[in-house]
């Protein structure tokens, strides 16, 4: 299996350049499963919950057995236990959000896309549009996370491709 990381500011436009990859990638043949850290991320917890994700998804695919957590669902900008989510063994996982490709899987990647998106002001109001008004102070918080974790880990150094 491969694993491709699609890292970089909140605002920047993962989500949508994961999902564009994961269905050409598709389109081409190419079995693609995709996970995004908000499924485990939450305003309090914005890094640690990783063990979640390589125990559950990137352990079990790495021995072509599927994979399963249990994702965060955001109502009203707060983070709800939801639904489990089953990774079925693929030939690409593509793993979207803030600190997806951290140094600590650096050796386990096959690609990681680093996305800059506009500036942190547009990036907030983008943000704001999808998540809604209620979210704004805690983006706000979430974007000086993001400063202090980009200049420690620096996923954009070690980018493959940089947006």
């Amino acid at each position: 299996m491969r694993l491709v990381a699609v890292d970089g500011p909140s605002g920047a436009g993962k989500t949508v350049f994961a999902a564009e990859l994961a269905a050409d990638l598709r389109a081409a043949g190419v079995s693609t499963a995709l996970v995004p850290t908000d499924h485990f991320a939450t305003w309090d917890d914005p890094v640690s919950w990783w063990p979640r994700l390589v125990e559950g998804v990137f352990d079990p695919l790495a021995k072509a057995e599927p994979g399963r957590y249990q994702a965060l669902r955001w109502q009203d900008g707060n983070p709800l236990r939801g639904e489990f989510v089953d990774v079925p063994v693929c030939d690409v996982l593509i793993v979207e959000g803030v600190s997806s490709g951290r140094r600590s899987i650096a050796s386990r990647l096959s690609g990681l896309v680093h996305l800059d998106g506009p500036s942190a002001a547009e990036r907030l109001e983008r943000a704001v549009a999808r998540d809604g008004e209620a979210c704004r102070m805690p983006l706000l918080r979430w974007q000086e996370f993001e400063r202090g974790w980009f200049a420690v880990d620096r996923p954009r150094a070690r980018a493959d491709w940089r947006m």
